[in-house]
């Protein structure tokens, strides 16, 4: 690199990341993206090695780059999904460094500069786009470090296989997409699994013929912005339903586990040693994610008959297992456990940023990606704008989106510089590319 100054840096070269740089390239516009690691780093080294996603390939739609593959139905799996993101650097010729870390991000005030301090040096930039999405610091409670010393404690994202872990029986803390995948793929591979089964929903997989998502993009559900949506910003930190994309898909009951012999109880509520203490809300939490799988049915069901749809019937779900005198503490030696798997989420962390666009949660203050400071904006964050913000299926169209403002500011700026470095002519627009939701 011969300059240090940009019009725009990128932090973060994901897709959220690259999908911002293919849209700037088609306009023009002078970039450069920083990646900490490597291009396609999270999915390869923080998924474990049967990992697949929950969304159908047909929703792998980033900017100039929709899924061309032969199986739009199925799932891709892990590796797949990384050869995709790395191939997308390649098709538009990315101008990504990798190895590269943000350490500090700071904005003269005086000249509206942005100062971006890199692990190869400072960089100055006209406007600056974070994409570093919103899973940053595993959230594991500060209790654990009351647990015995040799018990194995790791979190979903350095979970690999089952062979990986001591053979012995395996506690999960936590049932959203992670958790309820993990318990799946250690139950499969014959491991005694204990589930903490927490307040996540779930979701079918398929119904009345076709797969959920596909019926509920048509239903519009997924291009609902965030404004619009019944429980607004506190959807943010609602957690996912959980459903699975393995073995071509299928949905997961966690009742239908512990006919098999998975062991559920309750949230966790306490550690004392090798003595843990459990909530009392295992039949709760498993009706009220059943309640949601089948309102998302009714949902359905209702557009089928408003629109006269030619679809096979379905019967009503009935309840494989009900919990009885579910126990309320669990010995670790008794029940031979010898790891703990944390499926308790992350936490973000933007303290690099010296810049307060953060509400009171350290959450960014912004309108689809653009915050109160000129020129600095936001992408690849859970609902962003839609369900699919932080992910393949409505990345496109919130880049197209901050890319048309960051051209209309630097447009701005040369009508008062005519100096500017400006390439891209006043008004332009990125290739329009078919958007889906998630």
């Amino acid at each position: 690199m011969t300059d240090s100054h940009y019009q725009v840096v990128i932090i973060g070269g994901g897709q959220a990341g690259l999908s911002v740089g293919y849209c700037l390239k088609q306009l023009g516009i002078e970039h450069i993206i920083f990646e900490k690691r490597s291009i396609a780093y999270s999915w390869q080294a923080k998924r474990w090695d049967s990992f697949c996603l929950v969304t159908p390939n047909w929703q792998c739609a980033l900017p100039g780059y929709s899924y061309a593959g032969s199986d739009p139905h199925g799932f891709m799996p892990r590796d797949e999904i990384v050869q995709y993101v790395q191939d997308y650097a390649k098709s538009f010729q990315a101008n990504i460094h990798e190895g590269v870390s943000v350490e500090r991000l700071q904005k003269d005030p005086t000249t509206a500069i942005f100062t971006v301090m890199t692990s190869i040096g400072d960089f100055t930039a006209d406007q600056v786009v974070v994409a570093t999405g919103g899973y940053h610091q595993p959230k594991i409670p500060s209790t654990c470090a009351q647990l015995p010393s040799d018990i194995l404690q790791l979190h979903a994202s350095e979970y690999k296989n089952s062979e990986s872990l001591p053979d012995q029986a395996v506690l999960v803390v936590g049932t959203g997409q992670s958790g309820c995948q993990i318990a799946e793929d250690l139950h499969l591979a014959g491991k005694q699994v204990h589930l903490c089964v927490g307040g996540a929903p779930r979701s079918p997989r398929a119904y009345r013929g076709k797969d959920v998502v596909a019926w509920l993009d048509e239903l519009g559900y997924y291009d609902l912005p965030i404004d619009e949506h019944p429980q607004k910003e506190t959807v943010r930190t609602k957690t996912n339903h959980y459903v699975t994309g393995r073995g071509g898909g299928r949905e997961i009951d966690l009742r239908q586990f512990a006919t098999e012999g998975m062991q559920l109880y309750g949230k966790l509520k306490n550690i004392q040693g090798a003595q843990l203490e459990l909530q009392d809300d295992l039949a709760h939490n498993l009706d009220q994610a059943d309640a949601v799988a089948e309102s998302i049915k009714r949902t359905i069901d209702a557009y089928i008959e408003k629109n006269q749809i030619e679809a096979p019937t379905e019967p009503p779900y009935q309840p494989v297992w009900q919990p009885e005198n579910t126990p309320r503490s669990l010995d670790l030696r008794r029940a031979n456990i010898g790891s703990i798997i944390w499926a308790t989420g992350y936490h973000m962390d933007f303290r690099w940023i010296e810049i307060p666009p953060f509400n009171s949660r350290d959450y960014p203050e912004h309108n689809r990606g653009i915050t109160p400071t000129a020129g600095l904006y936001f992408i690849g964050l859970p609902w962003l704008y839609t369900w699919g913000s932080g992910r393949f299926s409505g990345v496109a169209r919130d880049a197209e989106y901050v890319t048309h403002h960051i051209a209309d500011q630097l447009a701005q700026d040369t009508a008062h510089n005519p100096a500017s470095r400006l390439t891209a002519s006043p008004g332009a627009s990125p290739q329009k590319q078919p958007v889906y939701g998630f």
